[in-house]
């Protein structure tokens, strides 16, 4: 009932927008190559699904890797510059501004550094991952209320055992938000780094040279797996956070 309650909403969102979508083309006969049906998207998916489920494990992999060294190495960064406050409080604005900048204007630069392959879509992704896992990653760090850190103190606690019994898990909850935010940011920097240029292969360049043929059907379905492999990839994330934290959830759903 938990469940039923919690996903129950959402799910009729989905459905009622589903149905909406399809009246919609119904009835305004609006064509094919302008807006397609749900039902004629999944028809096309059912075709075409042997070239996109390649091409969408091509992309996925180029989205996870990119994640896991993006967030890895915001986490890191995020411990090193814990140390130092004031640094953190100097570098934490430029991060932020860093993370503002638009993948458009980064992913052509990318493809001159890395290549066309699949070098470049992960340094996209790293780029697009890392800044808001080092920001909300120092952030949770630096929460640590100063009462915790006198009792640490009082008990000579050194720094290594104040990081890992007290900083390390205030900052989890803020560092797994990241992570679950990234997960869906990292699918959509590998998608749209491959509209300026990759192999056949990929979900980017599969979407975009089917809508430049006007073959919505499939530019559609490919869109549908891209979403479907972001979720996933969102709950497997998710997951793992219930599992290191399950005293985070007790607590909340209290």
């Amino acid at each position: 009932m938990t469940y039923l309650r919690e996903y129950g909403p959402a799910a009729l969102v989905l459905v009622a927008g589903l149905l909406a979508w399809e009246a919609v083309v119904y009835l305004f006969s609006i064509e094919f190559y302008l807006l397609p049906a749900p039902h004629v998207i999944v028809q096309s998916l059912r075709d075409t699904y042997p070239v996109l489920v390649e091409a969408g494990l091509y992309t996925f992999t180029e989205a996870v890797v990119g994640w896991a060294l993006g967030c890895g190495g915001g986490i890191l960064a995020a411990m090193a510059a814990s140390r130092s406050p004031a640094f953190a409080g100097l570098v934490l604005p430029y991060a932020v501004a860093s993370a503002s900048v638009p993948i458009i204007a980064l992913a052509p630069l990318a493809i001159v550094w890395f290549g066309v392959e699949q070098g470049s879509k992960i340094a996209i992704v790293v780029l697009m991952t890392f800044f808001p896992t080092f920001v909300s990653t120092v952030r949770g760090l630096l929460s640590v209320a100063p009462q915790s850190l006198e009792l640490m103190e009082s008990y000579a606690a050194s720094e290594q055992q104040i990081f890992l019994k007290l900083r390390l898990p205030q900052s989890l909850p803020m560092m797994f938000t990241a992570l679950r935010a990234c997960a869906t940011l990292a699918m959509i920097g590998a998608v749209v780094s491959e509209f300026f240029g990759g192999p056949v292969k990929s979900l980017g360049v599969y979407i975009k040279s089917t809508a430049s043929l006007f073959q919505t059907r499939q530019a559609w379905s490919a869109i549908l797996v891209a979403c479907a492999l972001g979720l996933l990839f969102y709950f497997a994330v998710a997951l793992v956070e219930r599992l290191v934290m399950p005293w985070h959830f007790e607590r909340r759903e209290r």
